[in-house]
């Protein structure tokens, strides 16, 4: 039969075969020769309908599942009804008007859209009185995207958006969908695949291994943490004791009487959050917390990006586990990674059909060592996405800081390639210049909007100025893992201590550069996981031994300059590796030497926090001087200054079996020096020798010090003096 509505033959086949990139060019209301028209495609119904201020007005069926009808003018409602007879009304769609405006389209146009997850994503929102969901995604070379989830059965014809302008980003407002609605976007590729994909500006997902994104409204947070957030910018200043508790929140603990899962966001709160309190840490650091398909992955090959992993709850519950940390005087980082993503299908691979969140050419857009794509940081808009999410976690989340992962893997073009295998930048070097100018960009908006937060790179080169402000021509972080003193460090200490002395150096070259950045030690996961042992168990000796030499290598970190990170359980001296599929040995915890390394580590803290010397000028050169170090003897001593009016501190080291008694170590002043810490103390464990809490510094001139004190040096030990006022 002729078609007897205004369409043409050519828009109803495209529309029934899901094929038509400009839907609301034809469904929803026209007008035609005079008259209102609605045009609705709706599949496996007997009939369709407009029920309007004056009736209820009839949608002829004109072609397969495509129904339309003349309307009066105005607001209009649909109702169905089935073969069964069952009928229902609904709002259509493609009545409403776009709800991003000019100014969002422009900014999403040239990319600066700095408040991406505003305009893009799943929005619980009332538009045009009218409650529903708002939906927009970036896929400018998509011949068609649709909205698809239970709601409409994963029928990809069913809910095709609106391709807005030049901008790339297609949207649609659908009536009545609300919170906790699974949805994915389905996409005609460029290529001409078919693909369902995550929303890359998601706020919610499925557990994996489901993959669906979830309707979340993260509007309307109750935050109490007014306080911390007015004062943190003096809690982490460079100046300022930053003790951090590295954490996967997988495995800390776990409910073993409730199938061994872990704990919740909410439960977390409580005793994540009172555990690393008691135990002195400034700040918590989480394992990637962004949505991450695989356990085993540890977080680290994120797909949403904008998501609190579901795992431990939904986005409310992070948030409330972030408010308690602040609440309780702690701060808060997350493992940030915008250096590369999984080549999951849901994810952003070839997310439009095309290579568009990377690059083209695998010799600059896929990773060899971990099978993931990298992402093409000169394209301004994926810059623009991820600086976007960093200002997301920072801003809605209140996060503290974002240890930036695997920054070495974006500066260098070259990075962990052979000759051949990538391509030189414009002037034939291996500096990944549109990375370097990413993370610059990132570190300016993000300090500049957010005051008070801080950015770390973990970066294991010697790439200059990482933590030297942009405009004097660095990367502009705030810090920078130092991950050459832990390499060397830890190289040391797992010597046998009679060759130690052949590597004396390995411990004092770390002050060579130790001012040149501003530095964070670090003892993270990645030195207690793939067959690398636990810290104890890198210790050698016997197990009196392995203990004593752990408690000393701690204190010699504390005494050290730079700020502090310990992996979770590094505390209590965990006897074997890290499990992600497990938790922690909390038994081993309860045994009295572990609970002695556990004691030093929050004695260690707490003398830390309240010694200005320690840590006023752990990123100022002029804090810190070599008193004395003899190869021979495996003895370090060294003196930390804070300003004029604070105390000096005095760290000895002994990193031998063979106590040292009446041991003379030069000094700034005469007069009593108080022993604040000494690692081989009872109460952790240790021997028990020592200098009776107090030393008197009346000898003469030595090391270059104005005076000197005779002390004892107990085997394996850091004793740490701070001079009485």
């Amino acid at each position: 039969m002729p078609n007897p509505s205004p369409i043409a033959e050519r828009d109803l086949a495209l529309l029934g075969a899901g094929q038509h990139d400009r839907p609301f060019d034809v469904l929803g209301p026209h007008k035609h020769k005079g008259r209102w028209w609605v045009t609705a495609f709706h599949p496996d119904i007997a009939s369709l309908s407009a029920i309007t201020d004056t009736g209820e007005m009839p949608l002829p069926r004109i072609k397969g599942d495509l129904f339309a009808g003349p309307v009066g003018a105005g607001p209009y409602r649909l109702k169905a009804v089935s073969g069964g007879g069952v009928a229902w009304e609904f709002h259509d769609p493609y009545r409403f008007d776009p709800v991003l405006g000019e100014v969002d389209l422009h900014l999403l146009g040239e990319g600066t859209h700095r408040r991406l997850w505003q305009a893009l994503g799943a929005h619980v929102m009332t538009h045009q009185g009218v409650a529903g969901t708002h939906f927009a995604v970036w896929a400018p070379n998509a011949r068609r995207v649709s909205v698809v989830g239970q709601f409409n059965q994963w029928d990809g014809r069913r809910h095709p958006m609106r391709r807005i302008g030049g901008s790339g980003v297609w949207e649609i407002f659908l009536p009545s969908l609300s919170e906790g609605e699974l949805y994915k976007y389905e996409i005609l590729g460029a290529d001409g695949s078919v693909m369902q994909k995550a929303d890359p500006v998601g706020f919610g997902s499925q557990h994996p291994p489901e993959k669906a994104s979830v309707v979340r409204d993260i509007s309307g947070f109750g935050w109490r943490d007014d306080l911390w957030m007015a004062t943190r910018s003096e809690i982490q200043d460079h100046q300022a004791p930053i003790s951090i508790y590295e954490v996967h929140l997988g495995s800390w603990r776990r409910r073993w009487d409730d199938h061994g899962r872990p704990l919740s966001y909410k439960e977390l709160a409580r005793d994540l959050v009172g555990y690393a309190k008691d135990m002195g840490f400034t700040h918590l650091e989480l394992l990637p917390v962004s949505e991450f398909p695989f356990d085993g992955s540890w977080g680290y090959q994120p797909v949403g990006l904008y998501a609190p992993t579901i795992r431990f709850g939904p986005p409310h519950e992070f948030r409330d586990l972030v408010d308690a940390a602040h609440q309780a005087g702690l701060g808060v980082l997350l493992d940030w990674v915008p250096g590369h993503f999984p080549t999951d299908a849901h994810g952003l691979a070839r997310f439009d059909g095309t290579p568009l969140y990377e690059h083209a050419d695998p010799r600059e857009g896929f990773h060899q060592d971990w099978n993931t794509l990298i992402y093409n940081y000169g394209r301004t808009e994926v810059q623009n996405y991820l600086i976007s999410n960093a200002l997301y976690w920072l801003q809605e989340y209140h996060i503290d800081g974002l240890r930036v992962d695997a920054v070495a893997s974006m500066l260098y073009r070259d990075y962990s390639r052979k000759d051949g295998e990538w391509v030189p930048n414009r002037d034939g070097g291996r500096e990944n210049y549109e990375a370097i100018a990413f993370m610059q960009n990132m570190n300016v908006i993000s300090y500049g909007e957010c005051p008070g937060i801080m950015t770390v790179a973990e970066e294991s080169t010697s790439f200059p100025n990482v933590s030297t402000p942009v405009d004097t021509g660095g990367l502009g972080f705030g810090f920078k893992w130092n991950m050459g003193w832990m390499n060397d460090t830890l190289r040391y200490i797992q010597q046998d201590p009679v060759h130690r002395k052949y590597h004396h150096d390995q411990m004092t070259f770390g002050l060579m550069y130790a001012f040149s950045e501003n530095f964070i030690l670090p003892i993270s996961h990645d030195e207690v996981v793939h067959g690398k042992g636990s810290m104890l168990r890198k210790m050698p000796g016997d197990e009196w031994q392995q203990f004593a030499n752990l408690r000393a290598y701690y204190g010699f970190m504390w005494g050290h300059p730079g700020k502090k990170l310990l992996f979770m359980g590094c505390e209590f001296a965990q006897p074997e590796e890290w499990n992600h599929n497990g938790e922690l040995n909390w038994h081993a915890a309860e045994q009295p030497p572990n609970k002695g390394v556990q004691a030093l580590i929050r004695d260690l803290n707490r003398l830390y926090r309240e010694t200005p010397a320690l840590h006023l000028k752990d990123c100022n050169a002029d804090g810190f001087q070599w008193i004395a170090t003899d190869a021979d003897q495996s003895t370090y001593i060294w003196l930390r200054r804070g300003d004029d009016a604070d105390p000096p501190v005095v760290v000895a080291c002994n990193f031998t079996p063979v106590p040292r008694d009446r041991f003379r170590i030069g000094v700034p002043r005469a007069g009593s020096w108080r022993e604040a810490i000494n690692t081989d103390a009872a109460i952790y464990g240790g021997s028990g020798l020592g200098n009776l809490g107090r030393v008197t510094a009346d000898g003469p001139a030595q090391d270059g010090q104005p005076a000197s004190m005779a002390v004892t040096l107990p085997p394996l030990s850091v004793v740490i003096f701070t001079a009485d006022d």
